[in-house]
């Protein structure tokens, strides 16, 4: 099994209204779980006009100083869209992890403006050359298995949550604090349908 290492950088990315602000309080409140010392930081101008969204959040045994990731500093990109994690690859580092929710919201320029939405080999040259680990997850197909799409965000949780080697619990406590207790069946399906999607690689 991983060990913990001494300090995590994500860097977490989407569009306004698929949860992604919730997603990275929630990686934050599971890092202050785990005994880190965390910090976040997020840009969402425009996310209530379905712009993008990023958030930066840093875990740190000893002290986190900034709570900006740099480009080239990410250990996990976590996308809930694939054409953000294509713009923002460039924040992963040499040898990162990229988890990729494969869903497709067709931003004004393309259904507009005529620019073609960029095919799949584009994401998976741009992590290849970060020498990078792509991993997909059917986000908005296993959160409606789980009983309702929005539950999307729930399911990246659970896949991010085989990359580091935490207890499941940790991730739970959290959760729980945050999801109405009548969501908390779902949720949890959901949870567990996005760790069964992903293998961690070894």
């Amino acid at each position: 099994m991983m060990s913990l290492r001494e300090a995590y950088s994500f860097v977490m990315v989407g569009v306004g209204g698929q949860g992604t602000i919730l997603a990275s309080d929630i990686l934050a409140e599971v890092g202050m779980e785990a005994g880190f010392d965390v910090k976040k930081a997020e840009v969402h101008g425009m996310s209530q006009r379905g712009g993008s969204v990023i958030s930066h959040v840093r875990w740190n045994r000893d002290r986190v100083y900034s709570p900006l990731v740099g480009l080239g500093e990410a250990d996990i990109l976590i996308a809930f869209e694939k054409l953000e994690a294509l713009r923002f690859a460039e924040y992963l580092r040499r040898g990162g992890m990229a988890l990729v929710n494969e869903m497709v919201l067709l931003p004004v320029t393309v259904t507009v403006g005529g620019v073609p939405y960029p095919e799949d080999r584009a994401l998976e040259e741009a992590i290849k050359a970060l020498e990078g680990i792509l991993l997909r997850v059917p986000g908005e197909s296993l959160a409606k298995e789980a009983g309702n799409v929005k539950a999307a965000n729930v399911v990246l949780l659970g896949s991010i949550s085989t990359l580091l080697p935490l207890d499941e619990a940790a991730w739970w406590s959290c959760l729980e604090r945050r999801i109405p207790p009548k969501f908390l069946e779902l949720n949890r399906k959901a949870f567990a349908l996005g760790r069964q999607a992903v293998r961690p690689p070894s």
